[in-house]
């Protein structure tokens, strides 16, 4: 087994305009996670440092370390002693994919101490798996935009978007957390045909102005009556 891991994982942006649950892009903030091999040590050992670091439990409860087991008992192995050093950058609750990198985080430092024996394809599925949607997940762990659907096997096609220089993120810290569990809670169950339509039609529109980076067609194509005007209170 490998001894120590260092794993760089990428804040994310996402649901960006009608792209609810489908679309995200990775931004220039990261979370760094050090795991490293302890078989004389506590079965456990976690140290935080950083913005939130507080905030974040120790305990096996950790989503790092959650995800951390997921990967030894899909390989059928004992989980190993380890000691997980957490750097944070990305702060919690305020819609940047702070659960993503854990997730991604967790997934990547075992695979890479196990050896990498599983593939890109196996590690995006379990870390869809465990976040419940690939929008923040898919470009936390593969980087830039990423488009992500199910294809006629109910197996997920992710496909890289093409996004133009021109266009910079610039990200809004509020000064308030929201949990993404909060902020699904206030959508509803059933839409109507001309709401779909219209986000149909406007995500298609997007992709081809995050490529183009025309601002008005960029600033049409955001538009969204899916989840946006439910979250604006």
């Amino acid at each position: 087994m490998t001894q120590s891991v260092t794993v760089r994982v990428p804040a994310t942006t996402a649901n960006i305009g009608p792209g609810f649950d489908c679309l995200g892009a990775a931004l220039g903030l990261y979370n760094t996670f050090v795991f490293t091999a302890n078989p004389e040590g506590p079965e456990l050992t976690i140290a935080v440092s950083g913005i939130n670091a507080e905030q974040v439990g120790t305990g096996a409860d950790n989503l790092v370390y959650q995800a951390f087991c997921k990967v030894f008992e899909r390989l059928g192995q004992v989980v190993p002693r380890v000691k997980i050093d957490i750097q944070m950058a990305v702060p919690l609750a305020r819609g940047l994919g702070s659960s993503a990198t854990a997730i991604v985080g967790g997934l990547l430092g075992a695979n890479g101490l196990a050896g990498n024996p599983l593939g890109e394809g196996v590690v995006t599925k379990m870390a869809i798996d465990m976040e419940g949607h690939p929008d923040n997940v898919v470009p936390a762990y593969l980087g830039g935009c990423r488009l992500a659907a199910t294809n006629l096997n109910g197996d997920w096609e992710i496909y890289s978007i093409e996004w133009n220089p021109s266009i910079i993120p610039v990200v809004a810290i509020p000064a308030f957390e929201l949990s993404t569990a909060e902020a699904r809670k206030v959508l509803p169950k059933e839409y109507s045909r001309d709401d779909l339509t219209f986000n149909a039609a406007h995500l298609a529109l997007l992709m081809k102005a995050l490529e183009s980076g025309q601002p008005e067609g960029l600033r049409s194509a955001l538009q969204d009556r899916v989840h946006q005007p439910y979250r604006k209170s």
